[in-house]
């Protein structure tokens, strides 16, 4: 019988732990990213993320996007000046840091663009790795 209890109690707390914890939702992060995106990447990269020859570099079928997650990250919060090769093509256009950008925010945007445009992200940004690339 006490057996019985304890382990009922046991069940009980795991089913309301549970309860609260939230999974992580990938097309979810990547429609907050779109919109995001718009507002603070767009008006470089573009809409279709083709960015502007020889100005802005393109984030569609971007090579630079395999780089590592937090180089990716660092990119986005401290920003980028000086030359940078994407698709073999050399670029030489300040971006801004972004650093007053949400981890979520940052971890939404990296999201939407290294999953569209022929851009394919097996393993999700979470928040959790733009928190401590910022450390």
């Amino acid at each position: 019988m006490y057996r019985m209890r304890v382990v009922s109690g046991l069940l009980i707390v795991f089913f309301l732990a549970s309860a609260f914890v939230q999974t992580y939702s990938l097309p979810k992060s990547i429609a907050r990213g779109k919109e995001l995106y718009t507002t603070y990447c767009m008006s470089c990269h573009m809409q279709d993320g083709k960015g502007m020859e020889n100005v802005y570099p393109p984030v569609a079928k971007s090579d630079f996007l395999k780089r590592p997650a937090k180089e990716l990250i660092e990119n986005i919060l401290k920003g980028q000046s000086g030359e940078v090769k994407v698709n073999g093509v050399v670029y030489n256009a300040i971006m801004p840091a972004q650093d007053y950008l949400k981890d979520e925010e940052i971890a939404d945007i990296l999201n939407y663009v290294t999953n569209t445009w022929g851009n394919k992200n097996l393993k999700p940004f979470v928040p959790a790795q733009v928190k401590k690339a910022r450390s």
